[in-house]
């Protein structure tokens, strides 16, 4: 069968290749690029538990060496500490350049022998057929590739977005902040800060050896930031956190970056899906858009790894375009609409859940990933079997408790996710303990291992000694992506079948007919 086409070599292509080789499926990477990116430690990301165990499960080995955990989140108020957040009871976000995390995934992808990385090519036309997709390319190797399937992301200014013809809506220069990385000294080592006075907001974001990323919220009437600008402004910056000194500090890389928020029309078209940027662009108040992006190529990589080996029904594959654009949707409609208290209008409290907060609070919530700006998403699923309750709801993350793998080692549960395969979930105190070959004949075992192995679609059957809210016997279903399909009072086979072939949409089915028309030359507009 033929690969996956993907088109972009940046965070979102890069992972969503190595998510489809994880679960067996061969990818060829498109990259417009030479294959390096110039580094930039003034343009980085914020990863939370969920898209940091995505990137590590992926196998990119940037995050320990280049990345950096949030120590707290302090936050000030006109000069005065207003509150401070450490993380012994979550895991603390993780802060890295992102050309790192890009080289990571690239250095991975370039090792595993399903995907195929062919840089210096544009691509410059696009035609599906019922069996398949072709893409054609300029550049250095100027040819057509067929794949099964075809996923742009490339960028906002998406060539395959252009080719298929789907209108990208929004709001442009939704905010704009002037961005510096600098090396220099703190009076709070490590931890990052949201700093908020009468006319400014800035946030300091720690990064190893000692550097920083600050951010300056600009006024919106669009004057240009000069480099003596940028310098009062960190120089005053500085002076006010460190006693009216200004410590030294060595100024390695600047920025201003312009916010925007866009939602295209479609992401799905035929054979051919959009990812990232190419779908969305989303960033202001604290919510980071290289995570969406990277939830994005995992909530696809799974159903394209259904696809690919059984064949996938057309509700599962559109339930990526369902369940994502939602998602991300909502993510933008909370930005919008906390925007104008936060930037001193009104309405707060009219629109947004947990309207009595403080303005700092709702941006706590964008930057550590809580609350309607920057939590992990739910899905509704497509059944909602919940016999037992469980600190999850259906369609939530599924909570990262240690769990027994099918070859006895005992591992985080985000550490199995993202295989192409169901994870079947029998909460039984005291396995733990046990040697595997005893459990594994004991109690409810034989009868739900024999469950899941006639479920319609692959699945591995998994032990814990607790899950949060769950009593004992409890049997949790998984997706590949980590988020919870159902749970059952013990073995329930027919049952838990019903839920699986719920997940995957029903039975296989015909593809659906390719709405576009072969295009030949690419657009030369800009955004739509």
């Amino acid at each position: 069968m033929d690969p996956v086409i993907v088109v972009g070599a940046g965070p979102v292509g890069l992972a969503l290749s190595l998510a489809l080789a994880g679960a067996g499926v061969p990818t060829v990477v498109l990259d417009e690029g030479p294959g390096k990116d110039d580094p930039r430690p003034a343009r980085s990301v914020v990863l939370h538990a969920d898209t940091a165990a995505m990137a590590h499960r992926l196998g990119c080995t940037t995050l320990r060496d280049e990345g950096a955990y949030f120590a707290a989140w302090r936050t000030m108020r006109r000069g005065r500490d207003s509150g401070r957040i450490t993380f012994e009871d979550h895991p603390a976000p993780l802060h890295l350049p992102q050309h790192a995390l890009t080289r990571g995934l690239r250095d991975a992808a370039g090792a595993h022998p399903l995907v195929r990385l062919v840089t210096d090519c544009r691509l410059d036309a696009l035609e599906q057929d019922e069996r398949g997709i072709t893409a054609h390319t300029r550049g250095g190797e100027t040819t057509w590739w067929r794949g099964s399937h075809l996923v742009g992301c490339d960028g906002a200014r998406s060539t395959v977005r252009k080719l298929l013809g789907i209108r990208f809506p929004g709001r442009t220069a939704v905010e704009r902040h002037a961005v510096a990385a600098l090396r220099t000294e703190l009076p709070w080592p490590g931890e990052a800060l949201l700093h908020r006075g009468a006319d400014h907001e800035v946030t300091a974001r720690p990064l190893p050896d000692g550097v920083w990323r600050l951010d300056w919220l600009l006024p919106s009437r669009g004057e240009l930031v000069t480099p003596d600008a940028l310098v009062t402004l960190i120089r005053d910056t500085l002076a006010a956190w460190c006693g009216g000194t200004t410590p030294p500090y060595d100024l390695i890389d600047t920025g201003v970056h312009t916010l925007h928020h866009r939602l295209a029309r479609r992401w799905r078209d035929g054979r051919a899906y959009l990812a990232g940027d190419a779908a969305h662009l989303l960033g202001a108040l604290g919510s980071q858009g290289v995570e969406e992006r990277l939830r994005d190529a995992e909530n696809l990589a799974w159903r394209l790894a259904v696809a690919w080996h059984q064949g996938a029904s057309e509700a599962l594959l559109d339930g990526y375009e369902d369940e994502r654009r939602r998602a991300v949707a909502a993510r933008l409609r909370a930005a919008d609409q906390a925007m104008p208290a936060l930037r001193g209008g009104g309405g707060l409290r009219t629109y947004l859940p947990g309207a009595a907060r403080s303005a700092e609070g709702l941006l706590t919530d964008g930057h550590l990933g809580r609350g309607p700006l920057g939590a992990e998403p739910a899905y509704a699923p497509p059944v909602a079997v919940r016999e037992v309750p469980t600190a999850t709801e259906p369609g939530g993350p599924v909570a990262d408790v240690p769990v027994t793998a099918p070859d006895g080692t005992t591992v985080p549960l985000r550490d199995l996710l993202g295989r192409g395969r169901l994870l079947v979930l029998l909460v039984a105190p005291g396995t733990g303990v046990w040697d595997r070959r005893h459990w594994l004949g004991a109690g409810l075992m034989p009868r739900l291992a024999a469950a899941v192995g006639a479920l319609p679609t692959r699945a591995d059957l998994l032990v814990a000694d607790s899950y949060p809210g769950a009593p004992a016997h409890t049997v949790l279903l998984v997706r590949p992506d980590g988020h919870l399909a159902a749970t059952f009072a013990g073995v329930r086979p027919a049952e838990l079948y019903e839920a699986a072939d719920a997940v995957r949409g029903g039975a296989p089915e015909p593809a659906r007919a390719p709405s576009i028309t072969p295009a030949v030359t690419t657009p030369t507009s800009v955004i739509d």
